[in-house]
């Protein structure tokens, strides 16, 4: 995994990836579960996915890999909150996964590749292969940051996308990601024939998702790492950054408020 994810675990971060679920972010893979297997989730974030999955396989376990432990005190807490006792988070890099091989029944990864330069993502992928028992299972999950749509277009929002790409690209990592991420696993040792590609959204449209949403971004925007990255690496300005803060502002007030993205799944069987 990255050294330090181009986000950082600012509050806003944190917030907007704790709304994660394993139905709204990994729904492609539940009906491949069973109750005792042993899942890694890899980039695990504040673990809102993570549990859940746990609570998913009630005599199995859920291991959450981050590259620092800066969320996991997040995610504990909310483990807690659930009594949800199967699960546990340990430090260890994508790229270097820290166990024997053939050690899980399903590795999992959602919104981690993308953030990884083109060979650190094949290698990710392979170590993730490495680490899946026979028969078992990879699945990756990443947006595409290309098919993000607003209404109403408000003046401002695709600015934003544009520098979000502008960003990403700056810092090695691909936006476009969600309509790649099939090819990956074949560079990595899959057979074509072992790969389901599929695609899912996410959709925010109501009074409450909208406020949620906004408010991410309009946090985000200006106070991650995001927002320092954007400004140091020349990218933007700090009147460009509020000004397109405040532009998620006036989308997220909007009654007919709506936005959607795309993302690419795959799950991949090892042989």
């Amino acid at each position: 995994m990255a050294e330090e994810y181009p986000h950082g675990h600012h509050q806003s971060v944190l917030r907007a990836h704790s709304w994660r679920t394993a139905s709204n972010s990994a729904g492609y893979l539940l009906n491949s579960l069973k109750p005792d297997m042993h899942i890694l989730d890899v980039g695990c974030g504040p673990g809102s996915i993570t549990t859940d999955l746990a609570t998913k396989v009630p005599q199995g376990k859920v291991i959450g890999l981050e590259p620092t432990a800066e969320p996991f005190e997040e995610a504990r807490k909310l483990a807690a909150a659930r009594n949800v006792d199967n699960v546990s988070f340990e430090v260890g890099d994508a790229r270097r996964l820290p166990f024997p091989d053939q050690t899980f029944d399903i590795v999992h990864t959602h919104q981690v590749l993308q953030y990884l330069n083109a060979d650190d993502r094949i290698q990710a992928i392979r170590e993730m292969r490495r680490v899946a028992k026979s028969g078992g299972l990879v699945a990756i999950r990443e947006a595409d940051q290309g098919t993000i749509t607003f209404y109403p277009e408000i003046n401002g929002l695709k600015d934003f996308v544009d520098l979000y790409c502008k960003v990403a690209r700056a810092n090695d990592g691909e936006p476009h990601v969600g309509r790649q991420v099939h090819t990956w696993p074949r560079k990595a040792g899959f057979a074509a024939s072992d790969i389901t590609a599929t695609a899912g959204t996410w959709c925010y449209n109501t009074p409450e998702e909208r406020a949620w949403w906004s408010s991410v971004w309009s946090d985000r925007i200006l106070h991650s790492a995001w927002a320092k990255s954007a400004i140091e690496g020349g990218h933007a300005t700090q009147n460009d950054l509020d000004r397109l803060a405040e532009a998620w502002r006036k989308w997220g007030a909007s009654e007919d408020g709506w936005y959607g993205i795309m993302h690419g799944e795959v799950l991949c069987k090892v042989r």
